[in-house]
């Protein structure tokens, strides 16, 4: 096991090596000694992001009103859309947009889709599904099937992976008609093979259905050069929208002009102000907008993708996975004796951003490192999850919270 003056040694080590290292200066709080194992639940926010809300109080908002909108705030879901396509999804512009929270937008495309392919063909009346997605995916698919007569298919897997090729293949054919595929586990980290797993369920006749939640920001997305067919993913994560903030959807520009997304509002028409008797959909990705963009919660989505286009996506994920394999490497050293044992994958090509460590009095660890100014969150069974934003997150501070990890298992275990 390393001594403590070696772990201190490798954490300034890697610190110093980092060629992200200055970005962490732009976020509030970073400076601090609160140590932040939760940016895959809510990012920090950037220190730019205060001035640019001031300056929207007080310049679009307060000095042009009503005019914003034909200005600029019609346009803004597109283009902060766009932009989240081309810095982290890996998609071409006029795929993208900003719109409602992510389960509405999970609900929209989903039924989108189930739809389509049952008018396509009758027998298509199946929706695969992870048994241990997020529960919200999980919801949604039961709800949908029940409202449209379809059927639930789950895929069984073990709650330290996710949903592998093998397991896929198993559940997929003649009657799929969407599947539902998280590329990040929300509990395990594991990390699905995006291209892989879109072609298995391609060959079987199915469409497909993204949830990028714990991804988006953090690991490379390759949408387009997948064959994906649709995806939807929250802003809060690493994008550091804040509370709340919107959501985005992808939907690939050959199922724009076929699919009928349920939920029409006038922002979706094909003449937003005509206010005509009956609704026409618009083209491209305005049809899967409903009500009234949410214009404030987008502003401050705009400093993180600023700090993702200088990085680049590959040295966030580099990054990533270095903070990651340290943080296990610090785990095998002083939490291992302590009973602790690992509930992610150990493979950094088959993890995203965040370990999740499992004992049975995580859930009192969690509450006592919450008090001592040390955040990681709790997953039932057992699970402390450590979740490393990369841009936010330093070699140090991981080693901080690790080591406050290990004095609570002792205390509490």
């Amino acid at each position: 096991m390393p001594t403590d003056s070696a772990l201190d040694a490798e954490a300034t080590a890697l610190d110093a090596a980092d060629p992200l290292a200055a970005h962490r200066d732009a976020f509030v709080g970073a400076e601090s000694s609160l140590v932040y194992f939760d940016g895959n639940s809510l990012g920090r926010p950037p220190r730019a992001t205060a001035d640019r809300l001031a300056r929207f109080v007080t310049d679009e908002w307060g000095g042009r009103l009503i005019r914003g909108w034909d200005e600029a705030w019609m346009e803004l879901p597109f283009v902060i859309g766009d932009r989240i396509g081309a810095s982290t999804l890996g998609s071409a512009g006029g795929q993208t947009v900003i719109g409602d929270s992510t389960t509405v937008l999970l609900y929209k495309l989903l039924r989108a889709a189930l739809d389509a392919q049952m008018t396509a063909d009758a027998n298509r009346v199946e929706i695969v599904v992870g048994r241990d997605d997020f529960p919200t995916d999980r919801y949604l698919v039961e709800g949908i099937a029940a409202e449209r007569g379809a059927r639930v298919v789950w895929v069984e897997v073990d709650t330290a992976r996710g949903v592998d090729a093998d397991l896929l293949r198993a559940v997929v054919g003649p009657r799929t008609a969407v599947v539902l595929l998280s590329h990040v586990s929300y509990r395990s980290g594991f990390l699905a093979d995006g291209a892989g797993l879109t072609a298995i369920a391609h060959d079987a006749g199915a469409l497909v259905l993204w949830d990028l939640c714990h991804s988006a920001g953090s690991v490379p997305v390759e949408l387009d050069a997948w064959g994906a067919d649709l995806a939807v993913g929250c802003t809060y994560k690493y994008l550091n929208g804040g509370p709340g903030s919107p959501a985005f959807a992808y939907v690939a520009a050959r199922h724009q002009s076929t699919l009928t997304q349920p939920v029409q509002g006038w922002m979706g028409a094909a003449d937003v102000f005509s206010m005509g008797p009956l609704y026409r959909p618009a083209d491209g990705m305005r049809r899967f907008l409903s009500g009234t963009p949410p214009v404030l919660a987008m502003i401050a989505l705009q400093d993180t993708l600023d700090l993702l286009e200088q990085a680049g996506i590959a040295a966030v994920r580099a990054k990533s996975v270095a903070l990651t394999e340290f943080a296990l490497r610090v785990a095998d050293g002083i939490l291992s004796p302590l009973g602790v044992r690992l509930a992610s994958p150990r493979d950094p090509a088959e993890r995203g951003g965040h370990l999740t460590l499992s004992h049975p009095s995580m859930r009192a660890v969690t509450a006592r490192l919450w008090a001592d100014d040390v955040i990681p969150d709790y997953r039932d069974p057992h699970g402390l999850r450590i979740g490393l934003s990369p841009l936010s997150t330093s070699f140090a501070e991981t080693l901080a919270g690790m080591r406050a990890v290990a004095a609570a298992v002792a205390r509490e275990g």
